[in-house]
């Protein structure tokens, strides 16, 4: 495993490790404010250049995953910012 991928994958699992704290506050709160979509938004995009660069470099398959689970928490995060928007809103919360 080249060095570069240690790095990135040690980056990826730090930035793994945040995204349940901010789910966390998402599901609790029950407010989108102090959260911002753009951003959130962002990080998926950067998330899903990294995964490109892995399919088109046909090396070190094993970097799909640490992207793919950060890429599965913020999105997760972002469902929770819609339901926080309705609840602002005062629509019905969407998960019951």
């Amino acid at each position: 495993m080249p060095w570069g991928n240690i790095f990135e994958t040690i980056m990826l699992l730090c930035f793994a490790a945040a995204w349940p704290a901010s789910i966390h506050k998402s599901w609790v709160s029950r407010t989108r404010k102090g959260k911002s979509l753009a951003f959130m938004l962002i990080i998926l995009a950067g998330y899903l250049a990294g995964i490109t660069k892995v399919l088109i470099s046909g090396t070190a398959a094993y970097m799909l995953i640490p992207y793919s689970v950060n890429m599965t928490l913020v999105t997760c995060d972002v469902v929770l910012y819609y339901r926080n928007y309705r609840i602002d809103e005062g629509l019905p919360d969407i998960f019951g």
